[in-house]
């Protein structure tokens, strides 16, 4: 009897402790008890297209000042909602780990099962418009710095820990991340920013591999996005076709342009990520990851055959758009334009970049202007504390993974940080399907649920890491 009532004891004991852990017992939404499922099911239902994020941050802040976190306004008008939540006041100037995340999504689909609002959750899975970028994102560092709050002896921790939503990631207009950057830093003062990045990327680029492989970025390519423009004044009616008029010479020279394969460029990110690949390989297939530069030549044609590994071994160029002012049939419009979407790899000039498309283009009579670039970055460093801790708590929850840093080909808000020489990571550490990375900025985005709990952990885990 005595044996069965110690027994019952350590069971209340630890199912008590657990429980402490969990996120079910910690986090409230309007007085009451709430779940990471919930919290991201409303989020989810607040649209929030970029420079509409007002309504939809206004919730989020108000979940955070109700759990006890610390708030900071950095703007509270739509395409300018910025705040942050934080154990400990800013003013009291404590390195600030910050976990970065934006309100603001993508358009939504015209085609939904659920509607691309709905917070549906069913099957283990929330749906709607941001599931995972960037509101599933988000819940995540939310829930893991909730957790903090509640079971770390924050007052005599070296650290301050800050949860930093913003605006305008999704069309980089200059009243989110840069506007935090150019006006906060001082006050946030951040030593290391986390955020949205790659998740377990085997499942994502196929292959037979003996461990689970998690992505770290340290490292993003930036924009480059330019406008041509080519006047060629000519008869206007289509009837009888001019030798040269300026469509006609335009597309010729656009052929010229996107015909040629992009060079293949290693650097020490992409042939890391190439050699940590090699690792779990057997036999020729081994011996070729694992001496990229030496067997580069076979291994173009492979990168070449994935656009996902060219992006990350190349610079890029995305014919996005081609028009003119002519809106009939028979006209020959004087004037056409075209815009591009580069993206240069850390180390590329973009003078040199820009002289080789203009030489490409075989026309000296096309205009080649920038509309829009991002300052060169580089690489953040992997042997810090912040990087050794975050790969730590990845490895503590999924045994066996494998960590290694990679280069990500689109560009997020980190670069924001890390051009002002702060260290950034970006990394989802959950498992996501194929399906579920090619829902995302598509129709019914989803996420599972237990991702939504195994993300939290992991972040958490790297806080406690940090507040040791």
């Amino acid at each position: 009897m005595k044996f069965r009532f110690l027994f019952l004891l350590f069971v209340y004991q630890f199912t008590l402790g657990y429980a402490q852990k969990s996120p079910y017992s910690y986090l409230k939404i309007n007085n009451e008890v709430s779940t990471l499922e919930v919290l991201l099911q409303k989020y989810i239902q607040i649209p929030s297209v970029s420079e509409n994020e007002k309504e939809a941050g206004e919730f989020l802040k108000k979940v955070c000042k109700e759990n006890g976190l610390i708030i900071t306004d950095f703007g509270t008008e739509n395409g300018n909602y910025n705040f942050a939540a934080s154990l400990h006041p800013l003013d009291l100037k404590k390195p600030n780990i910050v976990f970065l995340n934006h309100i603001d999504v993508v358009m939504e689909s015209e085609s939904s099962k659920f509607g691309p609002y709905s917070g549906k959750i069913e099957n283990g899975k929330v749906y709607g418009r941001g599931a995972i970028d960037n509101k599933g994102a988000a819940v995540m560092q939310l829930g893991a710095v909730l957790q903090a709050l509640q079971l770390i002896n924050k007052a005599n921790s070296n650290y301050n820990v800050t949860f930093l939503s913003v605006s305008c990631e999704e069309n980089q207009c200059k009243g989110g991340a840069d506007f935090v950057a150019e006006h906060y830093l001082d006050i946030l003062k951040p030593v290391v920013v986390i955020g949205e990045g790659p998740s377990e990327i085997s499942t994502i680029i196929g292959g037979d591999f003996k461990h689970d492989i998690f992505g770290i970025s340290v490292a993003h390519k930036r924009t480059l996005w330019l406008n041509l423009k080519l006047n060629i004044e000519t008869a206007g009616h289509a009837s009888i076709t001019p030798h040269h008029y300026a469509n006609k010479d335009m597309v010729k020279s656009l052929e010229n342009l996107v015909s040629k394969k992009p060079k293949i460029i290693f650097n020490d990110v992409n042939v890391n990520f190439i050699k940590s690949l090699g690792e779990h390989k057997k036999g020729i297939e081994k011996l070729f990851l694992s001496h990229p530069k030496l067997f580069k030549v076979f291994l173009a044609s492979q990168i070449r055959a994935h656009p996902e590994l060219l992006a990350i071994y190349s610079n890029t160029l995305t014919l996005t758009n081609v028009y003119s002012d002519n809106n009939t049939y028979n006209k020959i419009p004087n004037t056409i334009e075209a815009y591009l979407d580069c993206r240069l790899l850390p180390e590329t000039d973009e003078t040199e970049f820009l002289k080789d498309i203009k030489k490409r283009l075989k026309n000296d009579s096309i205009s080649v202007n920038i509309v829009e670039q991002t300052p060169r970055t580089y690489p953040s460093g992997k042997q810090n504390i912040y990087y050794q801790n975050l790969k730590k708590a990845i490895q503590m929850n999924y045994a066996g993974a494998e960590v290694i840093s990679v280069i990500m080909p689109n560009l997020n808000d980190l670069g924001v940080f890390r051009s002002k020489g702060i260290p950034c990571y970006a990394t989802i550490p959950v498992y996501f399907t194929r399906e579920e990375v090619e829902n995302i900025h598509n129709v019914d985005e989803n996420i599972a649920i237990k991702s939504l709990y195994q993300g939290t952990q992991v972040y958490y885990d790297f806080i406690e890491l940090m507040l040791e």
